[in-house]
């Protein structure tokens, strides 16, 4: 029998400690496989669906635009075949027997996944794939101060940096992340709000109304993530009672190795891609400012 299936074994037969923690699911007697919960995959096929009817409605329309709309199809496909490989591919039941494996499956949400949808219009893409009377009555409902206001607030650079960042720090207390990984309903809830502040981080990010702010907030968000990710790494003791009671990780970690392993990889590239996209908005913003005419003194004629 191949070592990796004997891990996947032996961290099964430790899992029934775990269950009188209330930290972990109960794990079968196999290696991960796919996740077919009704409550993950039916949002991904609708969300597909719509945005594969709106785009082919707008491509039969659009007579000059083809290439930028095949540009955002091509980023819409690649955030949403990330985001089901993090939530429906064995990577997620993988998740539930090792923290490391469990923060990569968190990254690929928060940082590819949401970057690509964030970038590819889904909503004004998703809103033609419905009838021209829906279609104007919500597009005219987002235009109302009802909506409008509410969401340029949402989208602002700093309200979406805090909200990305409360909702970092809240689920790694021990006390949410427990319940997330003992429980589905927390689980998906956990996700979804980590999904949900990141397509709004990112958002903001995208379309910043001010790249100075806009770049400040990545450089928030990465010295956050990389404070979090080096107390885990650094931590002499694993922080989740769950994993902790799952004794040998599969690779043959210890629960501490494996908490090491984890808050290296949201240290390291979740730090790299937010100070690799500030300096990528302050190198646009300083483009922008050298191409910008200088303004004319007063009364100085302009020939």
């Amino acid at each position: 029998m191949p070592r990796l299936r004997l891990a996947w074994l032996a961290l099964a037969a430790s899992a029934g400690p775990a269950l009188a923690h209330g930290g972990a699911h109960p794990l079968p007697q196999d290696p991960p496989g796919w996740t077919w919960d009704p409550a993950i995959t039916l949002p991904l096929l609708l969300s597909a669906g719509l945005y594969l009817a709106g785009a082919v409605r707008l491509f039969g329309r659009a007579r000059r635009g083809r290439r930028r709309l095949s540009g955002r199809i091509a980023l819409f496909a690649c955030g949403w075949l990330l985001l089901a490989v993090a939530t429906v591919s064995p990577l997620h039941e993988a998740g539930e027997r090792s923290f490391t494996l469990h923060m990569i499956e968190h990254e690929i949400i928060m940082l590819p996944a949401a970057l690509l949808l964030a970038t590819s219009s889904p909503i004004a893409t998703m809103l033609w794939a419905l009838p021209r009377a829906l279609r104007s009555a919500l597009a005219g409902a987002g235009r109302s101060p009802w909506i409008a206001a509410p969401w340029r607030f949402l989208t602002d650079p700093v309200v979406a940096t805090l909200m990305q960042g409360a909702a970092m720090v809240v689920w790694h207390v021990p006390a949410l992340f427990d319940r997330a990984l003992g429980h589905a309903g927390w689980h998906i809830a956990q996700h979804l709000s980590f999904l949900l502040t990141a397509l709004l981080f990112w958002w903001s990010m995208t379309r910043p109304r001010n790249r100075g702010a806009a770049a400040v907030c990545l450089f928030l968000t990465s010295l956050l993530g990389g404070a979090l990710g080096a107390l885990m790494a650094l931590s002499s003791s694993p922080w989740y009672a769950g994993y902790a009671a799952m004794g040998m990780a599969p690779f043959g970690l210890t629960p501490t190795e494996d908490q090491a392993f984890a808050g290296l990889v949201m240290w390291v590239p979740g730090g790299l891609v937010h100070a690799g996209a500030a300096l990528l908005l302050i190198g646009r913003y300083v483009v922008g400012a050298r191409a910008a005419p200088l303004p004319l003194p007063r009364n100085v004629p302009a020939h």
